[in-house]
């Protein structure tokens, strides 16, 4: 891996970290303007959905005129969206500010194709499992930045994200070189930006079956995520601060197994089998969890969770990435970033139809469900897997 790799994956990192300063935060902070469950839930569903339109724009456009720029718009969006968060005073402010971090949001999709550009397809892989483990670290030292900044208040834990994000602006500027030799020939309409590859990825060689799998994959693990911290906290009678603690859980593992599990588990199998497996294990979990309202015994199931959880995403970028042309990196995971984020619109809203303030049982209905998808999705991929493996 050589200097321009390590960069991005330290730019990946501390955006990664911005954004998960904020994930224990939002449903309580949305709860201090007095939202309800469903309408916190369009917190988490308004970035998400902005994010879908917006990314295989930025991704289109990088293809265009560099990683570079839009990279730099991409987190200087955040930048100026956190501190809106931050400082609302109304929730008018607060879902305004949601849809700015949203609409700026591709910076993963620029990042990954930063990566695309600068790895051969033999270290594919392992590069995209290391990108996955610098995000996951993020995990770990973003939630227990939250904790410190809750100490004042939920709104400053926004305004650290903001100071966060600018360090990675900061960095992109002074540090990180344009790594985009080929550039895609200039737009002749508004369509031409990406917004029509939306359809046209579905039917991409090798491409459009992993944009559908990881559209399903992200609606049920943003299912889960919205659903499983009124869980915890309601169910379990948990507070924010082990609600982070466990946020943090989750990353710690997730970074033991992108780097040191994926890189054992690479000598043995190759990257399908190896996203058949986290699929697997990632859809039991979800349905072992709401069985015994127990804080250890959930403790225990997510930790199960944490570790093979973390081997989905990466498995799949990498698989979009090798069945993409070169001078198409940016437009594929763009696309890949984009269904991802609609997907992540979508899950929480269904977690908060399903959910009933009233009746505290509810809140495992939607991880029950999350389950019986994410098998089904295992299914689709095992059916389909001769579509996207000729790549490897």
């Amino acid at each position: 891996m050589n200097r321009v790799f390590w960069i991005t994956a330290l730019i990946a990192f501390i955006n990664s970290l911005s954004l998960t300063i904020l994930i224990p935060i939002i449903y309580l902070y949305g709860k201090q303007f007095g939202l309800n469950d469903f309408q916190t839930s369009l917190l988490f569903s308004i970035y998400s959905i902005a994010q879908f339109f917006a990314t295989p724009v930025i991704g289109k456009l990088s293809d265009r005129f560099g990683r570079k720029p839009l990279l730099i718009i991409s987190l200087a969006g955040t930048v100026i969206a956190n501190t809106i968060a931050g400082t609302a005073t109304t929730a008018t402010l607060l879902f305004l500010a949601r849809f700015l971090d949203g609409i700026t949001g591709g910076n993963a999709s620029v990042a990954q194709a930063v990566i695309s550009d600068v790895t051969d397809q033999k270290n594919r892989a392992q590069a995209f499992g290391i990108y996955g483990a610098a995000m996951g670290l993020g995990f770990i030292l973003g939630p227990a930045i939250s904790l410190l900044a809750q100490q004042i208040s939920l709104g400053t834990a926004f305004l650290v994200s903001a100071a966060v994000a600018m360090i990675a602006v900061l960095m992109t500027i002074f540090l990180l070189p344009e790594t985009l030799k080929t550039k895609s020939p200039k737009a002749t309409n508004i369509f031409d930006l990406g917004l029509e590859n939306l359809i046209k990825g579905l039917a991409m060689p090798g491409i459009g079956i992993l944009l559908l799998i990881n559209f399903c994959t992200g609606l049920t693990f943003t299912m889960f995520t919205y659903a499983f911290q009124p869980y915890f906290i309601k169910v379990l009678d948990q507070n924010s601060r082990s609600l982070t603690l466990l946020f943090l859980t989750f990353g710690t593992l997730g970074v033991i197994m992108q780097t040191w599990g994926v890189s054992v588990l690479s000598r043995k199998f190759n990257v399908v089998k190896i996203l058949f497996l986290g699929l697997c294990i990632r859809s039991l979990s979800f349905l072992l969890m709401p069985i015994w309202p127990n804080i250890n015994y959930f403790i225990i199931v997510s930790i199960l969770f944490a570790l093979f959880n973390a081997l989905v995403q990466p498995m799949i970028s990498t698989l979009i990435s090798l069945n993409a042309q070169p001078q198409d990196q940016g437009t594929a995971l763009g696309l890949n970033a984009s269904y991802l984020s609609i997907s992540n619109g979508i899950g929480p809203v269904i977690a908060g139809m399903i959910v009933q303030q009233s009746k505290p049982i509810t809140y495992s209905y939607p991880l029950y469900l999350a389950g019986v998808l994410t098998f089904l999705v295992l299914v689709l991929a095992v059916a389909t897997r001769k579509k996207y493996s000729n790549a490897i």
